[in-house]
């Protein structure tokens, strides 16, 4: 009954849709639903995961393994998979679990009138047509345009970028509607109403809506490839075709030349297990998933995995101004109190007449903000009258006072309207000018406060224009920046990191926010409306300068991104509104806020801010340079380990030696050694400097010449040292078993040392040895352990056909392994002093 009293107050009574009417356009236009906005169920996320080109390469080479017979290495595969789908199954749930908490666009529930009378639906049965009673607080939850109103305004951040409310009035005559709508009768799905209440007809539900709109033009984007994916898929295919034909040769080769196939088979299928790089798709699956567990420590969430890997080649971000740099809430900056006033007029009083004349439950954001920075002393009376904002009078007052005598009125409202009803001399106007032009000109938002005193006969006029008021000052709002943000773009900026912001709001404030969050060249904006006369090579030219995009509208915004991508950038972008999400699809990293953020921004998103932390930008940046570091010593490795495994896999072949190392022995290596190392390296603390220094190019391969070479040197030099203990020991008249045990002591030993050695490209191993890592420490006693077991357990000893090694051989084993990588020592010595001198000069 109460809804029903409330909706014949607003005006004449509405009959709405039919029931079967209803129905009828359910089927017809569908159901009230944006695109794209399902939860992942888990059958979903482990297809996905599944569908990550890194793991489908580990998969494939599993499945190699179990056709060439290989089931020891194919479980160890698969329990790999197992680890890396299990790891990631667990943060994407994580992940959705908290989007699914942050859903908050739309209203489970919308208001509508059926049948002559009011009733709560689902906003999904919700069809064009439908009659929605809007109250304050209301999400809007479709498309449509204002039939009856009071005093109706709403926040459209969401959609707009813009934080000011918008005030909305009713349509005078349909039939002048235009097709595109009349903004200021028009109220679109996923707004908020801050105040008053109204009646609207519904005009488009589901994807014909603003925000539906958005999501379509989603749908068509596809997000791109990573460059390190491609690289690896790349490298593992060549690799692989490569080990094929070698292996084949071998084997044919083995058994022509010596008459003995089945160890030219035994040969041939070590070299092929030595020579498939499975570690390189494991090393990257696990690396990207720690990632995704470690960057969401810093309360970000992570929905893309090869975004992790982009972010410390980013070198564009752009930033959107409202819940972004700024807390998308208003507040008082400024208060000027009026000089001329003959009793001296302070702050406080400013403050408390217009706290007077505010509302003062309510969401309206000015409201909000003046109630908030205001001491309210006693009231001059009791409230007799009010005199609400309307479009033809943009000020609102209330009157005070007691029966029978005159009273006290507090206004507030545009400058202009204050101003026109207070009498003041030239002089004083011009100062009031003058200020007012200084607190717009300084990105604020300007109201004027008033008094004045009326008989209360007067107070029956309806007519707000016949005031007459005295200007008591005037109090300036804006939308504060967040107090994080000017160290947090400091700080990328040392990394080589730029930040543009790209705003729907008016350039005075988008150039106050920039100068305040301490972008460069704040003062330069260029709008959206000098954006549409630029064709895409001026385009490309202007975004190398201009740091402030104002008055941009969001397919201006994806234009923007595309022609910073065009120069050779690698760019993130950051945005909460629906109006943002094609330009974070669109963009290498998309970075959503989760407080603030729309569901269409956070399912376009890469990366999902939870906390709307924009410094934890600046931690990912981080963490993402690290990740890269340390995946470049994991691949110097792996190419490292390769070279001595293939070699002593290769060599017996040629040169007709007892075969030295047996699928078993590599297998063993692969799976204590490898995976560890890939954790220990994964462990490994990021690098001094790391955020003083340039990103990387966006065409920097992981597998570049410097990592390949360096890694097949360190292997090379290994491989002359299990060659040297090898051949001595047979020439010494030692049996194959004594040769083969010390020979693969050797290698164990020379691979934990390249762990060591691998940590720092600078620092020296007893440099490193005082940074933390457990990971490290565990990987290099449990191998060493495991290797004194097969060494010493006389079942394992017989199954890894070696002999017991004497302390002699084992001193020898340990020697050998550790000086094998001296010489990269010594030239991180060299490669620094060089350095430092060529600083000096």
């Amino acid at each position: 009954m109460a809804q029903a009293l409330q909706t014949e107050s607003i005006g004449k009574l509405w009959r709405g849709l039919t029931d079967s009417e209803a129905q009828l356009r359910l089927r017809e236009y569908g159901p009230n639903t944006l695109p794209g906005l399902h939860k992942a169920t888990l059958f979903s996320i482990v297809f996905a995961t599944l569908k990550e080109p890194m793991l489908l390469l580990l998969l494939s080479t599993g499945v190699v393994y179990l056709l060439i017979g290989d089931s020891r290495e194919a479980v160890a595969i698969l329990a790999s998979i197992l680890l890396v789908i299990g790891i990631s199954v667990a943060q994407k749930q994580r992940t959705e679990r908290t989007l699914e908490a942050l859903r908050d666009l739309t209203s489970p529930r919308a208001l509508v009138i059926r049948e002559g009378g009011t009733r709560r639906i689902p906003a999904r049965e919700i069809v064009p047509g439908d009659v929605v009673v809007l109250s304050e607080g209301d999400r809007v939850p479709a498309d449509g345009q204002i039939a009856e109103s009071v005093l109706l305004a709403l926040d459209e951040s969401l959609l707009t970028g813009e934080s000011v409310a918008v005030q909305k009035n009713t349509v005078v005559e349909q039939d002048s509607i235009r097709a595109d709508g009349n903004s200021g009768s028009t109220v679109y799905s996923g707004s908020l109403v801050v105040r008053g209440r109204g009646i609207a007809t519904v005009t488009a539900t589901g994807a014909q809506t603003e925000i539906g709109k958005i999501g379509r033009d989603l749908a068509r984007l596809k997000p791109e490839s990573s460059h390190l994916e491609s690289e690896t898929a790349k490298l593992v295919r060549a690799f692989g075709f490569v080990s094929i034909i070698v292996c084949v040769l071998v084997a044919i080769a083995y058994g022509l030349l010596r008459g003995d196939w089945a160890k030219g088979g035994l040969s041939a299928l070590a070299l092929a297990i030595a020579m498939v790089p499975e570690e390189f798709p494991v090393v990257l699956a696990i690396f990207m998933a720690l990632g995704a567990w470690r960057i969401s420590q810093k309360k970000v969430l992570t929905r893309r995995l090869p975004a992790i890997e982009m972010l410390g080649a980013a070198t564009v971000i752009c930033v959107d101004k409202t819940g972004t740099l700024t807390e998308n809430r208003m507040t008082v900056q400024e208060v000027f109190a009026n000089p001329s006033e003959k009793e001296t007029t302070s702050r406080d009083k400013v403050l408390w007449v217009a706290a007077l004349a505010s509302d003062q439950n309510t969401l309206d954001p000015v409201d909000k903000a003046v109630s908030a920075a205001a001491s309210m002393p006693e009231s001059p009376g009791m409230l007799i009258k009010e005199y609400p904002l309307s479009s033809d009078c943009m000020l609102m007052a209330k009157a005070y006072g007691d029966s029978g005598h005159s009273t006290f009125l507090a206004a507030k409202g545009a400058p202009e309207e204050i101003i026109r009803l207070t009498a003041m001399s030239a002089a004083d106007r011009k100062e009031i000018d003058s200020e007012l032009k200084r607190m717009t000109d300084a990105g604020m938002r300007v109201i004027a406060v008033a008094t004045g005193k009326m008989p209360q006969p007067e107070l029956l006029a309806e007519n707000k224009r016949d005031f007459q008021l005295n200007l008591v000052g005037l109090i300036g709002l804006a939308d504060p920046i967040r107090v994080t943000v000017p160290g947090a773009i400091d700080d990328l900026a040392q990394a080589g990191v730029r930040v543009v912001m790209i705003t729907g709001d008016y350039s005075g404030t988008a150039r106050a926010i920039a100068a305040q969050a301490g972008l460069p060249n704040a003062n330069h904006a260029m709008t959206g409306e000098t954006l549409d006369h630029l064709d895409e090579g001026a385009l490309r030219s202007a975004v190398r300068d201009c740091n402030v995009f104002a008055r941009v509208r969001p397919e201006q915004k994806l234009r923007l991104v595309e022609a910073f991508k065009s120069n050779g950038e690698v760019v993130a972008m950051t945005g909460d509104g629906v109006n943002d999400a094609p330009a974070l699809k669109a963009a290498h990293i998309g970075i959503a806020m989760g407080a603030r953020g729309s569901d269409v921004a956070r399912e376009a998103a890469s990366l999902v801010l939870a906390d709307d932390d924009f410094p934890a930008i600046v931690s990912a940046v981080r963490l993402g340079r690290r990740i890269y570091d340390n995946l470049t010593k994991a691949v110097r490795f792996v190419f490292a380990a390769h070279v001595p495994i293939a070699g002593m896999a290769l060599l017996p072949v040629a040169f007709n030696w007892p075969i030295l190392l047996m699928p078993l022995h590599i297998v063993f290596i692969e799976l204590i050694i490898d995976p560890a190392c890939s954790m220990a390296f994964e462990a490994e603390a990021e690098e001094p400097g790391i955020m003083q220094r340039k990103p990387r190019s966006k065409d920097a391969r992981l597998f570049d010449r410097s990592t390949v070479a360096i890694g097949l040197l360190q292997g090379l030099g290994l491989l002359l040292a299990v060659l040297a203990t090898f051949v001595f020991s047979m020439r010494s008249g030692h049996a194959s078993d004594d040769a083969r045990a010390i020979a693969f002591a050797t290698l164990v030993v020379g691979n934990l040392v390249l762990i060591w050695a691998n940590r720092s490209a600078t620092k020296t191993v007893l440099e490193t040895r005082e940074n933390r890592n457990p990971a490290l420490w565990l990987v290099t006693f449990g191998t060493a352990a495991t290797l004194l077991l097969v060494l010493y357990v006389p079942y394992l000893r017989i199954l890894f056909q070696f002999s017991v090694l004497h302390p002699n051989d084992l001193a020898a084993a340990l020697g050998l392994g550790s000086v094998s990588i001296t010489w990269f020592e010594m030239f991180k010595l060299v490669r620094r002093q060089r350095t430092f001198s060529g600083h000096d000069h």
